[in-house]
């Protein structure tokens, strides 16, 4: 029988199929999936209330720049709606394929902008922000190929599978405290909320490592 004319590569299908098998890297995307949405959302909410980014002055270029997007208006809401879209897109399972096509401009457009103004050391964080983002997007390229029908849908790897509910919680409880110490740093959090957010966020730690480990000796075939 001919192969479909838009048939998903056969070799990228098996790598894929590989990576999707393998535990750690199901924990990898998750973690990432995380970061990136407690990166955006605190920030995107910056944008979308009309506040200002940065408090440097306008003599100093990185200044300059985010003070014209501030100036700028509507259009610097829309970047912070679009974030935060972005970045709730990756927390739910069904539209995280289309949250890390939605990053994916974004995170471009940031590397660049910290190459051309000349963020010193930043655009090696931009960098990794590209890869991450890009990884995410092959994560889920499958779903992405199939266009219309998966990338709202429900296939695609469940990343939860072969965790109990120690990291579930773990991993849920982390990403909350994580994303409160990043809205406490915007001014979204009361200041007092900081040391027991970050002290959930060890706790949260704790769970995961456990977690895992005691879900590792659950697995059939250990000696």
């Amino acid at each position: 029988m001919d192969k479909p004319r838009n048939a998903f590569p056969a070799s990228f299908s098996r790598a894929q199929g590989w990576a999707h098998a393998q535990p750690w890297l199901r924990r990898f995307t998750l973690m990432t999936r995380l970061l990136l949405a407690m990166a955006f959302i605190p920030t995107g909410l910056v944008k979308a209330t009309g506040q200002r980014f940065t408090l440097l002055g306008v003599d100093n270029p990185v200044g300059f720049f985010f003070e014209a997007m501030y100036r700028t208006g509507p259009y610097w809401n829309f970047i912070g709606v679009m974030q935060i879209v972005a970045g709730v897109c990756l927390l739910i399972p069904a539209t995280a394929a289309l949250g890390a096509l939605l990053f994916l401009p974004i995170a471009v457009s940031i590397f660049f902008i910290t190459w051309g103004v000349g963020f010193t050391g930043t655009v090696y964080v931009t960098g990794l922000l590209v890869l991450a983002v890009t990884y995410l997007v092959c994560w889920d390229a499958d779903r992405i190929w199939s266009a219309g029908s998966h990338v709202l849908g429900r296939g695609g790897p469940r990343l939860l599978d072969g965790m109990g509910g120690v990291e579930i919680t773990g991993w849920v409880l982390g990403g909350l405290a994580g994303m409160g110490v990043l809205l406490d740093t915007r001014g979204f959090m009361p200041g007092a909320a900081l040391l027991p957010l970050l002290a959930a966020g060890l706790i949260a730690i704790l769970l995961v490592l456990v977690g895992s480990i005691l879900e590792a000796r659950r697995r059939p075939g250990r000696s």
